[in-house]
């Protein structure tokens, strides 16, 4: 067994910022068979979530999987994404973050069996835009975010 990967302590560290600086952690999924988001949602093979406090519940930033429970339309699911699928973690606010390549199936070590997609919205209902999974968390519509400025990570 080799060196660890540095991208899920990469995702913590660029959440924790957002978090401390007051801005939403937003990710990006390339959607495969072993992520659980809302199909309804995925465009172009990939799907983008708010993880910030307030849009998630039990978020867990894990070394293999992110886990979460958020309010979609007033029903609470459960969304899990492998590490090796997320392309890139950014502020909503200002677009900073990181880009990351996304593993191939193939690559990953974990055993985990594959999940289907039921969960459902990480985006504003009805736009394919990112937005609030919390119902009690800051509403409105926003205006577009500004386009992510990332870095592309190894």
């Amino acid at each position: 067994m080799g060196e660890s990967s540095t991208k899920p302590y990469l995702i913590r560290a660029l959440h924790e910022w957002c978090t401390d600086n007051g801005y939403t952690p937003y990710i990006v999924v390339q959607v495969n068979d072993r992520t659980m988001v809302p199909p309804a949602h995925v465009r172009d093979g990939q799907i983008t979530l708010n993880i910030g406090n307030l849009a998630t519940n039990k978020l867990s930033l894990g070394n293999d999987f992110i886990e979460f429970q958020a309010r979609f339309n007033g029903v609470v699911e459960v969304v899990s994404v492998p590490v090796g699928a997320v392309s890139a973690i950014y502020a909503r606010e200002t677009g900073a973050g990181m880009g990351f390549e996304v593993q191939n199936e193939d690559d990953t070590q974990e055993d985990r069996p594959a999940r289907d997609g039921t969960a459902s919205a990480g985006t504003r209902p009805g736009t394919g835009q990112p937005g609030s999974n919390a119902d009690d968390g800051p509403g409105g519509e926003d205006p577009s975010p500004p386009r992510p400025h990332l870095t592309i990570v190894k």
